[in-house]
């Protein structure tokens, strides 16, 4: 098999990085993140590109850096939160193993604290995340080979129900 063991989707604040990492040490493999690669790659913050490009051109550049990770990393990828809007981006996951991580509002609030940080959500955080998650949940949903709830459980746990629901073994 070519491209990542396992491609994580889901919003921001689910606990991609955290899942991500547990389970590329648990299969032996590589973790990456197309979000820290945008980073690298910018030599600035993902809250930078947008207050100083502007969404459109933040999207551009998330959508070359999931399909520079898609066809190099062979581990556990995390993808960025808004990245399932692309349309091409949606093609590319058709033939990979996606666990999709979902959340309720409430955990988003306990985990995220929604802050400023995230760029997407400075003014109301409750109702943008909530309108955010009506706009990309059928997305989320239409990429995933499992969708793994992540509320109320610890990240060990989630690494578990990710490895279960792909029936993946650990190395």
């Amino acid at each position: 098999m070519t491209g990542p063991q396992m491609v994580l989707v889901g919003p921001m604040g689910v606990g991609k990085s955290t899942v991500g990492q547990l389970l590329a040490g648990r299969l032996g493999v590589g973790y990456r993140d197309t979000d820290d690669d945008i980073v690298a790659a910018q030599g600035r913050a993902i809250a930078e590109i947008f207050v100083d490009e502007g969404e459109p051109v933040f999207r551009a550049i998330e959508k070359a850096a999931v399909r520079t990770a898609l066809a190099e990393h062979d581990g556990v990828l995390a993808l960025g939160g808004g990245s399932v809007l692309d349309e091409d981006t949606r093609a590319l996951l058709a033939g990979e193993r996606v666990v999709y991580l979902s959340m309720d509002v409430e955990e988003a609030v306990q985990r995220t604290g929604l802050n400023a940080a995230r760029p997407l959500l400075a003014v109301n955080p409750r109702k943008q995340w909530r309108e955010l998650m009506e706009a990309r949940r059928h997305l989320y949903e239409g990429v995933a080979t499992a969708v793994v709830a992540t509320d109320g459980r610890t990240p060990e746990e989630v690494t578990q129900a990710a490895l279960d629901a792909l029936e993946l073994k650990e190395a």
